[in-house]
């Protein structure tokens, strides 16, 4: 049973909507038994799920902030949407459940300051030390002919994190989000820039390089 965490610390940088799309993915694009476990107790990837379509593959939900997690055992990858404000023990005990960590940035000063700092802070877990779980990192909300981006680009590439992606600044997203489907599950012809920004990221999902 695989395990993915998109964490962030830092709130309002879309790991919700990137947990759905991987959700999604998976149970649309590689026909796999999913879990979408929310640890946000804002629910908002259980809200997502409440507006999904019965036309759509099936995708298990847990409301982890006060559920336990206890996927079937025919699961074939869980998805987990993280909370912002992990730290310490709670962090510890989130990484302890992953494999591989999705971690989105934003395209801002702020977000960069704040990415740099977390990064240390779970490389400094025992679980990371240990070369238990894997860490890839993404840029979100990216407008490429900018300023801040070409600073974010640059700032990545030196976090000593493989940087995997980079996901652009689109409504897109938020139709996904009012019908409750993902990225992959829309009108090619609507979001095929947008499949093709997710193309390094599955693929490296799908490697070995994600799994410890």
């Amino acid at each position: 049973m695989r395990h993915i965490l998109v964490l962030n610390a830092k709130g309002g940088c879309g790991k919700s909507t990137i947990a759905t799309s991987l959700a999604s993915y998976y149970a649309w694009e590689q026909e796999k038994k999913v879990v979408l476990a929310d640890y946000d107790p804002q629910g908002s990837s259980m809200a997502w799920l409440d507006v999904r379509g019965e036309e759509w593959p099936e995708i298990t939900g847990i409301a982890a902030w006060k559920d336990p997690v206890r996927p079937p055992r025919d699961t074939d990858v869980v998805v987990m949407d993280a909370p912002a404000r992990v730290h310490g023990t709670e962090l510890t005990q989130l990484l302890r459940k992953a494999e591989t960590i999705v971690f989105p940035v934003l395209p801002s000063p702020i977000d960069m300051r704040a990415a740099e700092v977390y990064v240390k802070e779970m490389q400094a877990t025992g679980r990371l030390q240990r070369g238990e779980a894997k860490i890839g990192v993404i840029a979100n909300r990216v407008r490429e002919n900018t300023i801040i981006f070409a600073e974010l680009y640059n700032f990545l590439r030196k976090l000593n994190v493989p940087y995997i992606a980079t996901l652009r600044d689109t409504q897109n997203y938020i139709k996904a989000e009012e019908r409750g489907v993902g990225i992959f599950e829309m009108a090619p012809s609507q979001v095929w820039q947008d499949i093709e920004n997710w193309e390094p990221l599955v693929k490296w999902l799908n490697s070995k390089r994600s799994m410890p």
